[in-house]
């Protein structure tokens, strides 16, 4: 199956991840199924779609005419016989290696030989995922961030048995949606994307757990510096830049002051122990009671909606 042969898309999971990623596809013309074994989510759905959509038209990004037939091309089903004519399936279920299995182990038997299959798992092992689906040469990871219609970012990985006409049929296909895919070579957990996210995250929570400044300060520091930068250019875009001596001298005396801790860092294992979850429970590193969360999400996608204009819109 070569990119601009794929016509019918399925996104399996009905989640966050899975309904926006469906406005993504009927937004660029494919027919695109959203599939949920549970009605009620796809219920869920369907008002996030609206919601979505929304912001999009208020935005300027789609007329409302543009937005209508989005909505109109995703087609919400519980029915398994979707699989059996697509071109590819794009699976976004929870995140557990067993139900994966399950899931892949069917789907895969149900579509045809030349489907395309992809997870958009955030971080397990594409060859662990791979040992359940029939043909899986023709199997890769599709890790999209969220959130999906806004982050410009694809993560295409191969697993052991993944065939390279596979992981380029599914980086020309995330072109064609206007993605910026990257190609992750080898099955590594956490992929690029999380690893790096990760190693920040860990070294953050460090210097707020010394005492080295505030929470609200490290995310600032990010924000603008560093973060400002890397939206632009890479970090190794950045040594290059600075000067290759510079990092290897600063590196010298710094690299041995970092956190190096194998272990989940201790003051996330706090918050979590303690029902901290963020946004979703109203109180993490910040306050989000009272209406803050969702002036937190809506304020982070026109954030998100301006940066995209500014680099990634044509």
């Amino acid at each position: 199956m070569e990119a601009e042969q794929i016509k019918k898309v399925v996104l399996a999971g009905a989640g966050t991840m899975g309904t926006s990623m469906s406005q993504i596809f009927a937004e660029k013309g494919y027919t695109t199924i959203l599939y949920n074994h549970r009605a009620p989510k796809l219920e869920q759905a369907r008002r996030m779609i609206a919601l979505n959509q929304q912001s999009l038209v208020e935005s300027g990004d789609l007329t409302p005419e543009e937005s209508e037939n989005v909505k109109k091309r995703i087609v919400l089903t519980t029915d398994d016989a979707c699989f059996k004519d697509c071109d590819i399936v794009v699976e976004s279920i929870v995140e557990n290696m067993d139900i994966k299995h399950e899931f892949w182990e069917k789907i895969s038997g149900l579509v045809r030989d030349d489907t395309i299959l992809a997870t958009n798992t955030s971080g397990l092992s594409i060859t662990e995922i791979a040992k359940a689906v029939k043909k899986p040469e023709r199997f890769c990871g599709m890790h999209w961030f969220n959130p999906p219609h806004l982050v410009p970012l694809v993560e295409v990985i191969k697993g052991n048995r993944t065939d390279d006409k596979t992981a380029q049929a599914v980086l020309a296909l995330a072109k064609t949606i206007g993605k910026k895919p990257v190609l992750v070579k080898k099955d590594a957990k956490g992929f690029i994307g999380n690893r790096l996210q990760l190693a920040v995250l860990r070294e953050a929570l460090y210097i707020v757990q010394s005492g080295i400044a505030d929470a609200k300060d490290v995310d600032d520091a990010i924000k603008y510096g560093i973060g400002f930068r890397y939206a632009c250019i890479g970090p190794l875009e950045t040594t290059d830049l600075g000067g290759i001596d510079i990092f290897y001298h600063v590196a010298e005396y710094l690299v041995s002051d970092l956190c190096n801790s194998t272990e989940v860092p201790p003051l996330l294992k706090e918050k979590f122990e303690k029902g901290e979850y963020g946004v979703k429970s109203g109180k993490g590193f910040y306050d989000y009671s009272d209406g803050k969360g969702e002036k937190a999400i809506r304020e982070r996608d026109e954030k998100f909606i301006r940066l995209y204009h500014t680099f990634y819109k044509k």
